[in-house]
């Protein structure tokens, strides 16, 4: 790239001198074989700078599309690293703007701008060489300009510095807005309130274009006023050399070949302003990316950290206490639970909204570590084994079962993508999801739409269930699994999982009482604190909490 930036660069710079060549030495004295010569070299210069332009406009696109292609998949893999939390605390849109809008406002600096900056500054120091070479009086006067240019610079710098930055945020705000209303366009329409988003995402837009504005004023500012310079020192030039030529102090060829070297001089110059604005608006764009590679995920594995080995799934909870965030100051989640769960067994754990229930599993899932105490696995301190080998033998299954756009083959076998069709196939019969799947024209080649639109949440819920089962975990985590199904479809489930739940540990978050009565054993929780464990017999002739709780789920059901 660069041997073909230099070559075109030297192509560039020969028309001033082979102006000089072809007035002074062919056309003044009427030589024919000097014009001939210089109008051979201005033709074998112009093909040179046909050919080197096209190699090096594609070897440009070819570092520059990998550079981005690599900066993509970078931040990719970062985010992949990052904690739950972490995403607790950003918004998607603003994460899905870094890998696209600030990604491509990079293409221009990355593809076009390393290579202005060598050409320009080369084609400018050339340019400088042969004004000094064709008259230095005139030369002289034409630097006079440099002092006026770098002042001007200085200030545009000053002046968009932050213009540029403020540009990327609200282009940052106006796709978190974007993407977050269309997740949630049955919301908007169920309440009516398509106006009011449309006034918000207005208001947004509004702002990115006053935003932009600004530096389309100082674009407008600054670029006009180096034009007008570069017109005034032309006249001076001019003026100047003119009277030189009368006085015949210089050639016609020197006046008329430094003419041409000067919009050699300015063109550099001016795209050297150019790239000052291109530079500002990638740097801007860069910062943000910048900013995210430098989150640290909040759980981190040693790099010593042995492989969790293969495990029976028993549980043990020694003084976990945990609260979210490392503010001090806040409220406690979980405080002292001690809780041992037997391999195999399936507890269930219940209580009122905010009681700890859901922090609970997400422990059990390392996606967080305990504030105080241990969580352990088959007598591995979780916060000891890498969370990947953890992860590989657990299914969690969420309230609302979130499917990838593809098949519902390829969302069965999404942990275990070597899946064959027969084993993918007996996952959803033990869910009793093959019952709606065979009705479908496409059975299990069916797509189901983004985030599983085409499938309704019960459908999508047997899909997560298949899901998490094919991939043989030895530890389940169920949290309102059955919350979006119905009875009919909860009990089909239900037969399914006592067949495939036996010899794994299940933690079963859920308010319905067929699903609590049928669990191993019990654990209420209360503001984050473990009240009363047992069996639904024991539990229910302690008249305690669960007690509570049962007599109001059962006057419920009734009701």
């Amino acid at each position: 790239m660069f041997i073909a930036l230099i070559a075109a660069t030297a192509a560039t710079l020969a028309p001033a001198p082979l102006i000089k060549m072809a007035i002074d030495k062919g056309i003044v004295p009427g030589d024919l074989t000097q014009l001939n010569i210089a109008v051979a070299a201005f033709i074998g210069f112009a093909l040179l700078l046909w050919a080197t332009s096209a190699v090096q406009t594609y070897l440009v696109g070819w570092v520059g599309q990998r550079a981005l292609q690599d900066l993509r998949v970078r931040i990719f893999e970062h985010l992949q690293t990052l904690s739950i939390g972490f995403y607790s605390r950003k918004q998607s849109g603003v994460l899905v703007s870094r890998m696209t809008n600030d990604v491509q406002a990079l293409d221009q600096l990355v593809s076009d701008g390393i290579v202005t900056l060598f050409q320009a500054t080369l084609t400018l120091v050339g340019t400088v060489v042969i004004l000094l070479w064709l008259d230095v009086g005139l030369a002289l006067i034409s630097f006079i300009i440099f002092p006026l240019m770098v002042g001007a610079s200085l200030a545009f710098r000053i002046a968009s510095a932050d213009a540029y930055r403020i540009t990327r945020e609200k282009i940052g705000a106006i796709t978190s807005y974007l993407q977050e209303t269309i997740s949630g366009v049955r919301v908007v329409r169920s309440f009516g309130q398509e106006p009011r988003h449309v006034a918000a995402f207005s208001e947004l837009n509004d702002q990115n274009r006053v935003a932009n504005l600004k530096t389309v004023y100082l674009n407008a500012a600054y670029f006009p006023a180096i034009e007008l310079m570069s017109a005034a020192l032309t006249v001076a030039v001019l003026v100047y050399g003119g009277f030189q030529v009368i006085d015949g102090s210089i050639t016609v060829g020197v006046l008329v070949a430094f003419i041409a070297a000067l919009n050699t001089f300015f063109d550099p110059i001016g795209q050297l302003s150019q790239l000052y604005t291109t530079y500002q608006s990638g740097m801007a764009a860069l910062d943000k990316i910048f900013e995210l590679l430098d989150e640290e995920p909040d759980l981190v594995d040693d790099h010593r950290a042995p492989a969790l080995p293969r495990i029976n799934g028993a549980i043990d909870f020694e003084g976990v206490s945990f609260r979210y965030g490392e503010d001090d100051a806040g409220a406690w989640a979980l405080r002292d639970i001690s809780l041992k769960v037997p391999a195999g067994q399936t507890v269930a754990l219940v209580g009122s909204t905010g009681a700890g229930k859901s922090t609970l599993a997400k422990l059990v899932a390392r996606f967080y570590d305990p504030t105080v105490g241990s969580v352990l696995v088959d007598g591995h301190d979780l916060t000891k084994v890498r969370a990947s080998s953890l992860r590989s033998q657990l299914g969690i299954v969420p309230q609302e079962g979130f499917l990838f756009s593809g098949s519902i083959r390829e969302n069965i076998a999404f942990g275990r993508p070597d899946a064959t069709d027969a084993q993918i196939a007996d996952a959803a019969e033990a869910v009793g999801a093959d019952v709606f799947i065979q009705e479908m024209s496409a059975g299990y080649d069916t797509e189901v739409g983004e985030r599983g639109a085409q499938l309704s949440a019960g459908q999508r819920q047997l899909i997560a269930f298949a899901r998490a089962l094919i991939a043989d975990p030895r530890i389940l985590v169920l949290d309102e699994a059955t919350s979006n199904v119905d009875i009919h479809t909860e009990t089909k489930i239900e037969e399914g999982l006592r067949r495939l739940l036996a010899g794994r540990t299940a933690i079963v978050i859920a308010h319905r009482l067929s699903t609590i009565r049928s669990a191993g054993s019990i654990v209420v929780l209360e503001h984050g604190r473990i009240v009363e464990s047992g069996t639904h017999d024991e539990l229910i002739a302690a008249e305690g909490a669960y007690w509570r709780l049962y007599r109001d789920w059962a006057t419920q059901a009734v009701a």
